[in-house]
């Protein structure tokens, strides 16, 4: 019976085998999971409220899915698609270039978009596969899927590099708190100076090889020049 309990682990790699709403897959789960476990629905909301008490960063998550699957029910793909389908001459790849900069200029001031779950999927990727609709093609489910790690390699890389330049910062905090038993004391200010470049180079380079990368992906499916 202790095997029971696992169940929600199966639920999870079942639903993303059979590529089910990620949303649906992970809220199913914790219930399961909650249920088989003697927690019961009682247990499973004390448990969700004293987690987020105790870790409010952490309990943002499930608040941001819980949006995010609304405004999914009510039809955020399907505006996020016709947007980018009003834009002449869009392509997958200027997409994610685009959300590398916008994402780049935010993370410097430390405002999250809710990461991949909550701005990349139903966000980023509808507009991507808008923008091959846009041309009158049917998107390649296989290109879909190189397309999902571009826009979330895109997420992480401008996050990881340009958080640090906002002061105060996690990022800078850690790399501060690490120098400083090593007999390093650096101003978080200089820190923010020195990652600049850095954070610029990053994105860029970024930017330049997943466009790069889509256009090869575009011919490579939809047999035209794109």
């Amino acid at each position: 019976m202790e095997y029971l309990k696992l169940i929600g682990i199966l639920i999870v790699i079942l639903g993303f085998a059979l590529k089910l709403d990620s949303i649906l897959i992970i809220v199913v789960a914790a219930v399961v999971t909650a249920l088989v476990g003697g927690l019961g629905p009682v247990g499973l909301c004390e448990t969700l409220g004293s987690s987020f008490v105790a870790n409010r960063s952490m309990a943002i998550f499930i608040l941001v899915m819980l949006v995010t699957g609304t405004l999914e029910r009510n039809g955020l793909k399907n505006a996020a698609a016709a947007l980018i389908g009003k834009v002449k001459n869009a392509s997958p790849g200027v997409v994610i270039g685009a959300y590398g900069v916008m994402r780049s200029v935010f993370a410097a001031f430390n405002v999250g978009f809710g990461g991949v779950a909550g701005f990349v999927r139903p966000i980023i990727m509808p507009m991507a596969t808008g923008a091959i609709e846009a041309k009158g093609d049917v998107p390649n489910e296989e290109h879909v899927e190189e397309l999902k790690g571009m826009a979330s390699g895109m997420e992480n890389i401008a996050w990881f590099f340009c958080q640090v330049l906002f002061i105060g910062g996690a990022g800078g905090l850690l790399v501060q708190s690490t120098l400083e038993p090593l007999g390093y004391h650096v101003e978080l200010a200089d820190l923010a100076k020195v990652e600049v470049p850095v954070g610029i180079f990053a994105a860029i380079v970024a930017i330049v090889y997943y466009v790069i990368k889509d256009k090869a992906l575009c011919k490579k499916y939809y047999k035209k020049d794109k």
